[in-house]
């Protein structure tokens, strides 16, 4: 068993810089002094994190008319996650964090219950990041379903 990271509120968010899928570079600290909601999902383009990455496009608006940008991360390549951009109207950041170095660091990546048999993954997570760069919300071991629609409870949006 590995020691995981457990962030929660009031840690100090870390940084980090990923590639899009446009090929830019992305880093937290171009969001300093705005609102973050960052989200860990394991893998495009498969049948969950269609429905999580769905649901957060069709609530792109709402989050940003109230002051919070949205980033995807997985470990997938550019090249996946401009075809999922593409293939599902995508059009907030996704993030290529291919070894999980950032996964590992907002302890999004570990041990987890698969359908009965604990293996090694990534952990369905989602951060929001106040203005001063500390996490205001930590959740999780999230299900893809209906997560968007409870995140948007609690942030009251």
């Amino acid at each position: 068993m590995t020691d995981r990271v457990v962030l929660e509120p009031g840690h100090e968010a870390p940084d980090f810089t990923l590639l899009d899928q446009d090929g830019n570079t992305r880093a937290l600290a171009q969001y300093q002094g705005k609102r973050v909601i960052l989200f860990f999902y394991p893998e495009a383009m498969t049948p969950g994190c269609t429905k999580e990455a769905c649901d957060f496009r069709d609530s792109t608006l709402p989050f940003e008319a109230a002051g919070y940008h949205v980033l995807g991360v997985s470990r997938d390549s550019v090249e996946k996650l401009r075809r999922f951009a593409d293939r599902d109207g995508l059009e907030y950041p996704l993030l290529s964090d291919p070894d999980a170095a950032v996964h590992h660091a907002y302890g999004a990546f570990g041990e987890k219950n698969n359908y009965g048999r604990i293996v090694e993954g990534v952990i369905r997570s989602t951060f929001v990041i106040d203005e001063a760069g500390r996490i205001a919300h930590a959740l999780t071991n999230v299900k893809a379903t209906g997560h968007v629609a409870r995140l948007r409870k609690l942030l009251e949006v």
